[in-house]
């Protein structure tokens, strides 16, 4: 390939999608919820400790998606329940439009986790609080949303293997590496 006068190697076909920041956001947000989900019961200090990591985590993206690169914008992702009903359609008979970013269903799925991760991180506080300590709903509420995010993240993880053959690319790479190919 040829170089640049910056003596870096061009990539033509590839493009630089996912900036450091939301690669790194994503791992650890991965990493943490891993970490907290399996010490909930058994190891109180860490998990409440990785809560506030987590926490810091979802402010840093909010702010990022508001202030971030093109592709880490809510504003370059966030489509109508029409395009979001489309994009599934035409993912279903195998014909969906490819995205350089996130596609309307990965918006979506963006947009679920964070609030879902959100809600589990403010009740997991709540259940700190001389107010909240104890009360059933709280605990219950939290259990209730840590689950559910299990099933998102489950049918991320199939959307993502869904769309990589679809348009046969590795999504995952593309998360690690941040590049993916222009066409």
């Amino acid at each position: 390939m040829p170089g640049t006068a910056s003596g870096r190697i061009a990539r033509p076909d590839l493009v630089k999608v996912w900036d450091p920041l939301v690669r790194l956001f994503h791992w650890s947000l991965v990493g943490f919820f891993a970490f907290s989900f399996l010490t909930g019961d058994e190891w109180k200090s860490a998990h409440i400790i990785s809560g506030y990591i987590i926490a810091a985590l979802i402010c840093v993206r909010l702010l990022w998606g508001v202030i971030g690169s093109e592709h880490a914008r809510f504003s370059s992702f966030v489509y109508s329940p029409m395009t979001v009903a489309r994009f599934l359609a035409d993912s279903v008979a195998m014909r969906a439009k490819r995205y350089v970013g996130h596609n309307p269903a990965g918006g979506v799925m963006v947009i679920a986790l964070l609030l879902m991760v959100s809600g589990i991180v403010t009740t997991g506080y709540m259940m700190t609080t001389d107010a909240y300590w104890g009360i059933e709903w709280v605990e219950d509420t939290h259990k209730t949303l840590v689950y559910s995010t299990l099933v998102l993240i489950a049918l991320h993880v199939g959307g993502v293997i869904f769309a990589s053959i679809e348009h046969r690319e590795n999504l995952v790479r593309s998360m690690i590496t941040g590049w993916k190919r222009r066409h």
